[in-house]
Order: C-alpha cells, then sequence, then structure tokens
C-alpha cells in the first residue's frame, strides 16, 4: 500500500472514530440508506484503487466516502 493510500485509510478511520461521537439528529431528516457490496465486489474495487496513480483525486473521492458512509450509519443507528 502506497503512503497516500495509507494515509487515506487513516484519515477514513480516524473520521469514522469522530462520527461516533455524534449526537441524535433533532431536525427529522431521514438516514440515508448505506449500500451493502459483495466481497467480490469490494475485492475489485481495491484491485482498481491499487492501479490509480498515487495521489489521485479518485482516491480522495473514496476516502470521503467511506467517511460519509459511515456517518450514515451512525445515523441510523440513533432512528433505531
Amino acid at each position: 500500500m502506497t503512503n497516500s493510500k495509507l494515509r487515506a485509510v487513516v484519515l477514513a478511520i480516524a473520521a469514522s472514530s469522530l462520527a461516533g461521537c455524534a449526537t441524535e439528529r433533532s431536525d427529522g431528516a431521514p438516514c440515508p440508506p448505506v449500500v451493502a457490496y459483495s466481497r467480490e465486489v469490494l475485492e475489485r474495487a481495491a484491485g482498481e484503487l491499487d492501479a490509480l496513480p498515487a495521489g489521485s483525486a479518485i482516491e480522495q473521492m473514496l476516502a470521503d466516502y467511506q467517511v460519509m458512509r459511515d456517518q450514515a450509519r451512525v445515523c441510523g443507528d440513533f432512528r433505531t
């Protein structure tokens, strides 16, 4: 794993940890659904990510997407 990919993973983990500190929503807005991906799709995506040049914009976008998925999970946890 390259340094930039490692940094993206660490950033996603740190942001996920902070998302767990969120408070319950009070505006009544629905939580977005979190799409489940099969192991095969995740493995394919990981291979495609490894093929990207270090520091690519897509790499950063995927790290941001992971943070949003984690936030949606936390939001859903408050609803149940």
